[in-house]
This record gives C-alpha cells, sequence and structure tokens, in this order.
C-alpha cells in the first residue's frame, strides 16, 4: 500500500491508523533516509497507542520505552554499523510485551523478529512523502484515504 503525505500531521495520522491494529509482540520496522519522517511516524503510531511523553529520536540512546496502553519500544539501529550478538542481548528486553517500532532496521536484519508490518518512507519534495507500507504476519485494518 502506498499514501502520500503532505506535511507531518499527515505522516502522524497514518501512523496512527496502522497502530491501532497492533498489540505487544507486533514489531514495525521504519525505515528511510534521513530526514524522511520515521521519528514523526513513530511519534504518530505512539501517541495512537497511548503514550503523552514526548517521543524523541534514540539515536545516541539506541532504545526508549514508553507507557501507554500498551508498552512502546522506539529503537534506532543508525550507529550500529556491524550489529552482533552482544548488541541483541541488549535490545531484545525491548521487544517484551511491547509494540516496538525500529528505525534503520537494515543495521539488525539478521537479529530482528519478523516484521508484523514493514514501512518506508521517500521523499517527494520539501514537504511530500510517499509512505509505503507493507503487512506481513497479520491483516490490518487500516482505512487510508
Amino acid at each position: 500500500m502506498e499514501v502520500e503525505s503532505s506535511s507531518p500531521e499527515e505522516t502522524e495520522a497514518v501512523a496512527a491508523e496502522i497502530a491501532a491494529g497492533l498489540e505487544p509482540g507486533d514489531v514495525v520496522t521504519v525505515a528511510g533516509e534521513l530526514g524522511a519522517g520515521k521519528t514523526t511516524f513513530v511519534r504518530g503510531a505512539a501517541r495512537a497507542l497511548g503514550v503523552t511523553e514526548p517521543i524523541t529520536s534514540p539515536t545516541y540512546a539506541i532504545g526508549n520505552r514508553y507507557a501507554g496502553r500498551v508498552p512502546v519500544s522506539h529503537l534506532d539501529l543508525y550507529r550500529l554499523a556491524e550489529f552482533e550478538e552482544a548488541d541483541w542481548a541488549d535490545l531484545e528486553p525491548y521487544f517484551e510485551a511491547a509494540v516496538a517500532f525500529v528505525e534503520w532496521p537494515e543495521a539488525g536484519e539478521a537479529w530482528l523478529p519478523p516484521p508484523t508490518v514493514s514501512v518506508r518512507l521517500r521523499h517527494r519534495g520539501a514537504e511530500h512523502r510517499l509512505i509505503l507500507v507493507q503487512e506481513r504476519n497479520k491483516s490490518l485494518e487500516i482505512g487510508l484515504s
């Protein structure tokens, strides 16, 4: 599925639609070049899952965990050029009993659980983004127009 977004608010709304069908144990990979809106997407999804605190990119922390209707984990693997077993041991708890969003999933492909949903964001001009969504493990009710 493809959706075009013309603002951060629209990107967050798309993410909220997707998040409505997620539950603990689900993994959402969020890929795209720098500035494509990955953290904006995660912020919209986390808000829909009941997170009220600020959502920030965990680039330097690698991962953040938030309380909401369901726990939400937000990981950013950008700084992990070579993902190894020790890295996975540090990250594995983020996937337990939470909906996990993983930015820059390419770095940990061999170690990450299979994604429920894969999202790729692409620039389509200064403000516009193309959001590509692929559902893998279950059919989500996404009413995007």
